[in-house]
């Protein structure tokens, strides 16, 4: 979802105290324990702080960005090379034999005229595995690193050729990527799409219209946030033609994000952005011949703004394309043939919903084109379907009242789907397989005995698998599986180092749970104790939320350094908890993940504060008395609604970019579950924390980054004004140009939890009583 100054108005509570983190240099260095026993308790914690989040020792180590080679026979790495300083060598392994081979040195990766090679960030081969691309040099496009340069590599000749001539800036292209046949790349550049021939770099400008209001090939703010696409182009099978998105963001307003620090007299970045309610960018689709010529633009039924195009590709041919158009309530997904000759639409399937839809990613093509994968929760939970091509027949391969989580692999040969799952247990991921033809029952990959969360990279023929697995308390291990024995081939990375610093802390074992709220549901949570711990005492909780449709918080999987931190939290005397409530997208069905539409803040927050009563009154332990809670993005949301609605639950609250205001979020995530504002004002009104304010009693830090792109600073700056009408007091933390993650600049993270951790321990006495 959704600088550094203190600001203390009249109404404002007591100012945070500097942070007490200057330490000798000798301290840095010595491991946490040791720490513990040489330094006061707060000491240790601003120490524990900076070691968890200004270095890379508690970080997990994975293997590098991977990529299966076609055939299924081996993948490819990027590692340190031996014999330069700098770059990465392009190594290929071999799952049974286990060989390694470097395929491309860094040191044949230094342009003309340079002394250090490429640092490659991205790579591709060409489908016929004779050719490189390599992205490189990238700059930040809102959410991720999109625009860069790209180079393509020949290791036949050794030629190192950059794309986009001689007219083209640094760092100005976009997705690119090469055609069937190898022999040309399709980039963005400017919002105008061109396709480059490998041999001999000749151009060819495919559209002539980008601007800064229309794009080509790409996509706006909002489509890249909540539909999860950036990469707006596609090749068709043959090389013959190209399939795009075209975006017209006349209409859409500009959020101005003020920069104030950056040069003398302040200056704006501004935002095309849709707050929920209102113009969205026009979208349409058309498919242009590779060499230029007109463009056949796609008969999309509804209207270019109110209704979405979330996803589009080629339906396993190169004369037609398949498409989903969903409507701006997100409740209708209609799937569509598309004729790539005249544009013409013909439907397949609709999916309906009285709540709410998502796209669908997982669809596959099976039979030469004859049926395809789909998604659905028609039966109440997520299944897969295979569907024939024209719509008319439909088969659940994933029967039953459990959820299929994500689609791993589709083994046409075999004919298995490979899937995670996890009938019995939410918070836990499983790899899972059923027939495509539906016969038999799903059966169980993952071995038994081996809790916790698995993720699977599955090769293109399903013989192999990257694994990896971890628990809450367990950093990852990576190893390479043989399908579908699950037998173990060799380890791959064990985080050794990560797993003995964990087991040196010395904290006791998490504990996971089920609470029972008022309306008989049972809630997923987990909980940290102190080391010495003492049920026979009382100790202070501090609760963290998310609570939104986009996450959940209770899984049982590596938590990295924000784990850690809630550990020290309890090593400092607190008992930290995190309960998942209705409405968050744990694998629970449909009933579950969708009872919160048009409730958005209020059936989540009465969860949340119920649990609170339900633990309180049954384990004597925690003290209900002390009782706090934080969160950020959507769990800074759900702070601010705890604080202002249950103020004899909470007493402090530490609230990091949230949203005050849903009217000031993003038409397609806010419109998703609460409908448009102007249809539906009182559910808006009802589910934002502003309208509650006047019910804080406690103590509440604010904490926003004023360039944040995603969630505006601007509801934080109105929940300000609305705070000092009401007379009350607030703490606030801005940092400034942050964006939505607050992590820019050197010193940032370790600043942003070393203030939480401070005011928790100023507002909220640690310790059992």
């Amino acid at each position: 979802m959704p600088t550094a100054m203190t600001l203390n108005s009249e109404s404002a509570m007591s100012p945070i105290r500097p942070m007490r983190l200057v330490l000798l240099a000798a301290l840095a260095t010595m491991p946490l324990p040791a720490l513990r026993a040489q330094a006061d308790p707060d000491t240790t914690l601003a120490q524990t702080v900076r070691a968890l989040f200004a270095g890379r020792d508690f970080r997990a180590r994975g293997i590098g960005p991977t990529r299966w080679l076609a055939t299924g026979d081996g993948y490819t790495t990027l590692e340190r090379p031996a014999d330069v300083a700098r770059g990465r060598d392009l190594v290929r392994h071999d799952p049974a034999a286990g060989r390694r081979t470097v395929l491309v040195s860094a040191k044949r990766l230094v342009p003309p005229g340079a002394d250090a090679p490429l640092v490659i960030e991205s790579y591709d081969w060409s489908p016929d595995g004779r050719r490189l691309l390599i992205f490189t040099n990238s700059e930040r496009v809102w959410r991720d690193n999109t625009r860069g340069d790209y180079w393509v590599f020949d290791p036949g000749s050794g030629a190192l050729h950059q794309l986009g001539g001689a007219e083209a800036p640094a760092s100005s292209l976009m997705f690119a990527k090469f055609s069937p046949d190898g022999d040309r790349v399709a980039y963005v550049r400017a919002g105008d799409l061109y396709v480059e021939r490998v041999a001999d770099g000749t151009i060819t400008r495919l559209t002539d219209d980008g601007s800064r209001t229309r794009v080509n090939g790409t996509t706006d703010w909002v489509y890249e946030e909540e539909f999860d696409l950036r990469d707006a182009f596609r090749w068709s099978p043959d090389g013959r033609r190209i399939a795009f998105w075209q975006f017209d963001m006349t209409g859409v307003r500009d959020f101005l994000l003020i920069n104030d620090t950056d040069s003398l007299y302040s200056f704006t970045t501004p935002v095309q952005y849709p707050k929920a309610g209102t113009t969205n960018s026009a979208v349409r689709a058309g498919v242009i011949d590779a060499r230029g010529g007109p463009i056949t633009w796609l008969d999309l039924p509804g209207d270019p703004r109110d209704d979405y195009l979330p996803r589009m590709e080629w339906a396993a041919s190169s004369t037609e394309l398949v498409l989903q158009r969903m409507n701006r309530r997100q409740n209708r997904n209609r799937v569509f043939l598309a004729d790539a000759a005249t544009g013409r639409l013909t439907p397949v399937l609709t999916e309906t919903d009285s709540l709410w839809l998502d796209a669908v990613d997982d669809w596959h093509w099976l039979g030469g084109g004859a049926e395809f994968l789909w998604i659905s929760e028609r039966s109440g939970w997520r299944h897969a379907y295979v569907v024939s091509r024209d719509g008319s027949r439909m088969r659940d391969i994933t029967p039953g009242d459990a959820e299929l989580i994500a689609v791993s692999a589709v083994d046409t040969t075999g004919g298995w789907l490979y899937y995670l799952a996890s009938p019995d247990n939410p918070t836990q991921q499983y790899l899972y397989r059923a027939r495509l033809d539906g016969s038999g029952r799903p059966e169980r990959v993952t071995p038994a005995g081996q809790p916790g969360t698995h993720r699977y990279i599955v090769s293109p023929d399903a013989r192999w698998a990257l694994h990896t697995a971890s628990r809450f308390d367990q950093p990852p291990v990576i190893d390479l599986v043989r399908l579908p024995s699950h037998e173990v081939v060799r380890v791959l990375e064990d985080n050794a180092p990560l797993r003995a610093r964990v087991a040196e802390l010395g904290h006791r074992a998490p504990e996971f749970f089920r609470v029972t709220v008022d309306s008989g549901v049972a809630l997923d949570g987990w909980m940290l104790f102190p080391r010495d711990f003492d049920p026979a005492k009382r100790y202070p909780l501090l609760m963290y939320a998310y609570t939104e449709p986009w996450n959940q918080t209770v899984v049982d999987d590596w938590g990295g350094p924000r784990l850690l931190w809630h550990w020290a939290l309890a090593e400092r005397g607190y008992i930290v908890a995190s309960v998942d409530n209705r409405g968050t997208p744990a694998p629970r069905g449909r009933a579950w993940r969708k009872a919160g539409t048009a409730a958005i803040g209020t059936l989540s927050s009465r969860d949340q504060a119920e649990a609170v009563r339900v633990l309180t009154r049954a384990r004597a332990y925690l003290d209900a008395t002390r009782v706090a809670i934080w969160g950020w993005s959507g769990g800074g949301s759900a702070t601010l609604n705890a604080m202002f609605r249950f103020p004899d639950v909470y007493h402090v609250g530490m609230s990091v970019a949230p949203v005050p205001d849903q009217r000031l979020y993003d038409t397609i995530y806010q419109e998703r579950y609460m409908g448009r504002p102007q249809d539906h004002p009182q559910a808006y009104h009802d589910g934002s924390p502003i309208n509650f304010a006047e019910g804080l009693r406690g103590n509440l830090l604010l904490v926003h980054g004023s360039g944040d792109d995603n969630v505006h600073y601007q509801g934080t700056e109105r929940l300000v004004n609305r705070l000092v009408d009401l007379g009350k007091r607030f703490d606030l933390m801005v940092y400034p140009n942050r964006t939505h993650c607050i992590c820019e600049g050197e010193g940032t993270t370790p600043h942003v939890y070393g203030l939480l951790s401070r005011y928790l321990v100023e507002h909220l006495a640690p310790g059992a009583r």
